[in-house]
């Protein structure tokens, strides 16, 4: 059966077993990737899944269930499974099927061609090409990514709504490894999008570039240094805390934020946003987990947090509406909260201006160790981190091996300056992205 006659068959099963409120969730997804080494293809994947979920109230209690094929069978045994379900919730927190009247933006068709398995392969061929053409110093182990993917997802409830959303992207990816006679060093660039407007060679040099920015990198002194943040760096900070802003993780006593709309949280400068429809994002959505419209808004707006973001279930305890953030991890997950496409707001310059202001300092562009050595709930952090030295604005040596230490409520309020080099990486909900940012006087620890 297609989506539309299972969906069909399941409401007319809910009608028959006169379930008053219901909701069917589905999502699909198909991906192929190709990836290089030495010139050839070393692997060509394909990727598919599909699946429903459905949920239904009785007495005040959620009950769930899903399954992967779509049947006549399998439709009332969703249905069953469901209302089973309920009699084995025990928790009381209030349930919500979501009514019909919200106003939903309209995605804009998707002019872009899906390429064929044969172009796919081309590109990525033509990439690896290109990152060993980069520099004399490319060494075997040098790896090109290329992949192509489309999701579709629909919503349909005893309400009245029913929505679908289709979403496609093109990633790329260039992992170049260089050697200097002694050892190997490594840098990757990635870009996301339509394939037609990838420039192979330019993502090709910056991913050579970035390699050999680390030849020779060493440590530095323990101590305070000024701090640039690349927009990479920042945005995976930013990305490990987005459950800060999660009204969720507020009301189950795991967010400092817990009744900080309002209040000043940060610098003047900052403004954060989360935007599910974002003009560069590769997965726009104009409803959320629950069916709720999906629309911007300034989380942080000049150092105010402004809201938190709920899903029906917070906004109900809070007494607020929906932001719009019900979050499904999966078609089978139950609904949590998350930010789509979220982002610093850019205000002015670049990574070298930001270096001119700071003076001297350290320029970090990457950091790790991200789950064990952040703590979502104290904001307290200590990364692993990687980038250069620079003395009067100009930059000197690669470092490595050193760490960054700070909390990321304080960073939030000791932010001097953001650029307007905005670069995102893929984050659990969507997007997270950041321009450079600088912060005085952070804690390094290294040799």
């Amino acid at each position: 059966m297609t989506y539309q006659e299972f969906k069909k068959a399941v409401i007319g099963i809910s009608e028959e077993l006169q379930v008053a409120d219901y909701e069917l969730y589905y999502t699909e997804s198909e991906s192929t990737s190709v990836d290089t080494f030495k010139q050839e293809v070393n692997e060509y994947s394909t990727d598919s899944s599909m699946g429903v979920c459905y949920r239904c109230i009785k007495d005040g209690k959620a009950g769930y269930a899903s399954a992967e094929n779509l049947t006549e069978e399998e439709a009332r045994s969703l249905v069953l499974r469901a209302l089973e379900n309920v009699k084995s919730i025990e928790s009381e927190e209030e349930s919500f099927i979501h009514e019909k009247g919200d106003t939903y933006q309209v995605l804009s068709e998707d002019n872009g061609k899906e390429p064929s398995g044969a172009e796919l392969v081309e590109n990525a061929l033509a990439l690896q090409k290109e990152i060993y053409a980069a520099d004399s110093r490319v060494a075997d182990g040098t790896q090109s990514y290329v992949a192509y993917g489309r999701s579709s997802y629909a919503l349909c409830n005893s309400k009245g709504l029913d929505l679908e959303d289709k979403s496609s992207y093109a990633l790329c990816m260039a992992v170049a490894l260089v050697s200097d006679g002694e050892e190997m060093y490594n840098g990757f660039e990635d870009k996301d999008g339509s394939l037609e407007n990838f420039d192979l060679k330019k993502i090709a040099a910056k991913a050579v570039e970035n390699a050999i920015a680390t030849i020779g990198a060493g440590s530095v002194p323990s101590g305070k240094y000024n701090i640039v943040f690349t927009g990479k760096a920042f945005a995976q900070l930013l990305t490990t805390y987005d459950s800060v802003f999660s009204a969720e993780a507020a009301q189950k006593g795991m967010s400092l934020l817990k009744d900080k709309e309002g209040e000043k949280i940060a610098a003047d400068i900052v403004t954060i946003i989360d935007d599910p429809m974002y003009k560069d994002s590769t997965v726009k959505r104009t409803f959320d987990g629950e069916g709720v419209a999906t629309y911007k808004k300034n989380v942080i707006e000049n150092g105010t947090l402004k809201t938190l973001l709920h899903n029906l279930s917070t906004a109900a305890k809070a007494g607020v509406k929906s932001t719009g953030n019900g979050q499904k991890a999966s078609y089978a997950s139950n609904v949590g909260v998350g930010p789509f496409t979220f982002y610093l707001k850019p205000v002015e310059g670049n990574e070298e201006e930001l270096l001119a202001v700071a003076g001297n300092g350290i320029c970090i562009k990457d950091v790790s160790g991200l789950h064990a050595g952040a703590n979502p709930i104290t904001g307290d952090f200590s990364l692993l981190a990687e980038g250069y030295r620079f003395e009067n604005g100009q930059r000197t040596v690669p470092v490595k091996n050193i760490t960054v230490s700070g909390n990321f409520f304080t960073v939030l309020k000791e932010i001097e300056k953001i650029g307007t080099d905005l670069k995102f990486i893929r984050s659990m909900g969507g997007k997270c992205g950041s321009p450079s940012v600088l912060v005085r006087d952070m804690t390094i620890a290294g040799e």
